[in-house]
């Protein structure tokens, strides 16, 4: 068995390392980012992997950077075996990659080179690709960049929201992982180098990113709806007879054959007109509000056709 320091922060990340302890492994510490308001109160909240940890009973340390040979010599002083990183939301300066003997393991889910970066799973979706997985990589100073040891691949399907692709990820990926760990403690985890072809980078995503625009295929449209749902949410703007506001759009349906004026409701069941086609609104959310059916909204609001998003 090895011993292992875990960095990581979110949701995502805490399947791997309940894995990893289930699996015998000695978790010595983990890192994760400090506790951030949270809820109307804003009462610092802990990490989900903060408090995965803790229910582990494993030292947590919460970092502001790891920048600095006093961070480095903390990592150093554990006498890893080896570093797992999963979704740690920080960069590794070269010393703390090199502390451990056996390097620095990260999970990312894409099927590298391909969406290297940081919202992968929303980019593979907002782009239509059919194909995605999980890639146990070697750590090295490039963003995503190092050789990759393992690999498993999932269909994406038409109608898989980001959501529910990030949750099947999790669970495969700590699988992954654990494998990956049992193949190196044998001597027998190998690395293949990334092609340098087909390279793309999952970017962060933006506020501007998330508005709709009717003006794109109804593909698109309905890609870029299930690639942002349920976080942050695809959103248009529309006047529900109060003056325009923000509607978030978390599912639809596809239209292809239908057509109309791109923006423009073309029935009075949210059926939207896009440049090719259009999308049924079938899951939206008001501000304030919580995310409903279209037809439970609708039997509040009255959206009739020929009524404009932008």
């Amino acid at each position: 068995m090895l011993r292992v320091v875990f960095m990581g922060t979110p949701d995502f990340a805490v399947p791997t390392l309940s894995e990893i302890v289930g699996q015998g492994h000695e978790v010595v510490a983990v890192y994760t980012r400090a506790p951030a308001p949270a809820g109307r109160g804003m009462a610092l909240k802990p990490s989900p992997v903060h408090q995965a940890a803790d229910r582990f009973a494993i030292p947590v340390f919460t970092p502001a950077t790891l920048r600095g040979e006093d961070a480095a010599e903390q990592v150093r002083s554990l006498q890893a075996d080896v570093a797992v990183v999963v979704a740690y939301g920080m960069i590794l300066p070269e010393a703390i990659l090199n502390a451990p003997e056996l390097g620095c393991l990260n999970l990312h889910a894409s099927l590298l080179p391909r969406w290297r970066g940081a919202a992968p799973i929303q980019r593979a979706v907002m782009a239509g690709d059919k194909e995605t997985g999980v890639a146990v990589m070697r750590m090295e100073k490039g963003l995503d960049t190092g050789p990759v040891g393992m690999v498993e691949r999932v269909a994406i399907g038409p109608d898989t929201t980001a959501g529910e692709l990030h949750d099947r990820l999790a669970v495969l990926g700590a699988d992954l992982m654990v494998r990956a760990l049992a193949a190196l403690s044998r001597g027998g985890l190998a690395f293949t180098p990334q092609a340098e072809q087909g390279v793309t980078y999952a970017h962060k995503i933006a506020n501007e990113d998330a508005r709709i625009d009717w003006g794109r295929p109804a593909q698109a449209v309905h890609d870029l709806v299930r690639g942002l749902s349920p976080f942050p949410g695809a959103f248009a703007t529309v006047d529900l007879g109060r003056g325009p506001e923000r509607l978030k759009v978390l599912r639809t349906a596809l239209l292809p054959e239908a057509s109309g004026e791109p923006s423009v409701a073309i029935d009075d069941r949210l059926t939207v007109a896009c440049r090719d086609g259009a999308v049924r609104l079938l899951q939206v959310q008001k501000a304030g509000s919580k995310a409903m059916a279209a037809e439970d909204f609708l039997r509040g609001v009255a959206v009739p056709a020929g009524t404009r998003f932008s």
